[in-house]
C-alpha cells in the first residue's frame, strides 16, 4: 500500500514538507532539473502507482489512491506538507486537497484538469483513454509513446524533445500503465472545480505560455495564476529555471506569514 519515494531533508525542517506528484509516464526522476532548488524545504518524491518503484503497486481509483497516498505520510510521519502535482499528479493532488486531509498546507499544481463537468465528455474519455490503454499493452511501446507524444497538448515539444521523452519512458511496463490509464482516467475523476473554488488552503495553478488549453483551464479556475514562459504542457521540464523561481516564491510566500 505504501508508494515508493525519495527523501531529502531540508536546510530548514521546520518548514513544512514538499511532496511532488509526477505526471503519467513519469517518475519521481522528473523532478530531476528542479530538486536542487528547494534545499530549505524537506521533500518526498513519490512514485506514483504503476510508476518507477511503485510499478507493481496498482490502485483501482481515486478514492484508493488517495488511501494510498495518506498511508504513505503516515508511515513517514509527515504531518504538515504542501502537494506540488503535475499533469496526472496534479489531478490527483486537486482530488487530494478537495478531501480536506488534515495537515494539508496548500497545493501548486502544472497543466492539471479539475475534471469534466458533462457526463457526456466524461465517457467519451473514459472510451479514450480504454483505447489508449489498450494500444499500451497491444503495441510496441515505443510506437505508442510516440503517438501519445503527438498528441495537441504536446505540440511545442520538439522532434528532439520528443525523441528523449520517448527514450526516458520506454523502460516502463505497458501493463502497468494501461491500468493506470483506464483506472485513473479523467472521465472517472468527478467534477472538482467547486470543491476546490471552497478549500481552506492556497491553491495555485501553474502553466507554460505555450500551453493554451490548459491556460482556459486555469482562467476558468479563477485561481492565483502564474504562466512560466517558453514552456508546453510540462513547464517544469521545458523552464525549470522559471518554474523554480515561481514555486520558491509562492512558498515564500506563505512561509513568511506564518507567525
Amino acid at each position: 500500500m505504501t508508494l515508493a519515494g525519495q527523501i531529502i531533508p531540508g536546510e530548514q525542517p521546520q518548514l513544512p514538507y514538499l511532496v511532488w506528484l509526477h505526471g503519467f509516464l513519469g517518475s519521481a526522476e522528473d523532478w530531476y532539473a528542479t530538486r536542487n532548488a528547494f534545499t530549505r524545504w524537506p521533500q518526498l518524491y513519490l512514485d506514483l502507482p504503476g510508476h518507477g518503484a511503485s510499478e507493481a503497486l496498482s490502485t483501482q481509483g481515486f478514492d484508493e489512491f488517495f488511501t494510498q497516498l495518506t498511508f504513505t505520510l503516515a508511515e513517514l510521519n509527515i504531518t504538515r506538507y504542501w502537494l506540488i502535482g503535475y499533469s496526472l499528479g496534479g489531478r490527483l493532488a486537486m482530488y487530494t486537497a478537495c478531501q480536506r486531509p488534515a495537515g494539508l498546507q496548500g497545493i501548486i499544481i502544472e497543466g492539471g484538469n479539475p475534471g469534466l463537468r458533462n457526463s457526456q465528455e466524461r465517457l467519451l474519455r473514459i472510451e479514450s483513454d480504454q483505447r489508449w490503454a489498450m494500444r499500451f499493452t497491444a503495441e510496441p511501446l515505443e510506437k505508442v509513446l510516440d503517438a501519445w507524444y503527438r498528441q495537441p497538448v504536446f505540440a511545442s515539444l520538439s522532434d528532439t524533445a520528443r525523441r528523449q521523452l520517448i527514450q526516458v519512458r520506454a523502460g516502463n511496463q505497458p501493463a502497468a500503465l494501461g491500468s493506470v490509464l483506464g483506472n485513473l482516467s479523467l472521465g472517472l475523476q468527478p467534477w472538482l472545480g467547486d470543491a476546490l473554488a471552497a478549500l481552506p488552503v492556497p491553491f495555485h495553478y501553474l502553466c507554460g505560455a505555450r500551453d493554451q488549453k490548459f491556460q482556459g483551464i486555469a482562467h476558468a479556475l479563477d485561481v492565483p495564476f502564474h504562466l512560466i514562459e517558453h514552456a508546453g504542457h510540462n513547464a517544469h521540464r521545458e523552464n525549470p529555471a522559471a518554474y523554480c523561481q515561481c514555486v520558491i516564491d509562492i512558498l515564500t510566500h506563505y512561509s513568511e506569514e506564518q507567525p
